[in-house]
């Protein structure tokens, strides 16, 4: 006695075509990252993220820089 167990997966009906496919992929691009000046020293930082230029964040000493 022989048990197979074959599975069946979909196959496309027809090829996706160039333009299909790119549109469904269209959202993919990086974007840019967004910077924010930092209220104490200025420096350009990412936001919600202790500045390493002074160490501070929310104008509250957070860590020391030498």
């Amino acid at each position: 006695m022989l048990n197979l167990n074959i599975q069946m997966f979909a196959v496309p009906f027809r090829k996706v075509s160039k333009t299909r496919k790119r549109t469904r992929h269209a959202h993919r691009q990086t974007e840019a990252v967004k910077l924010v000046k930092c209220s104490s020293c200025g420096e350009m930082i990412k936001p919600h993220m202790v500045c390493p230029n002074c160490g501070k964040y929310k104008n509250k000493q957070v860590i020391e820089v030498k």
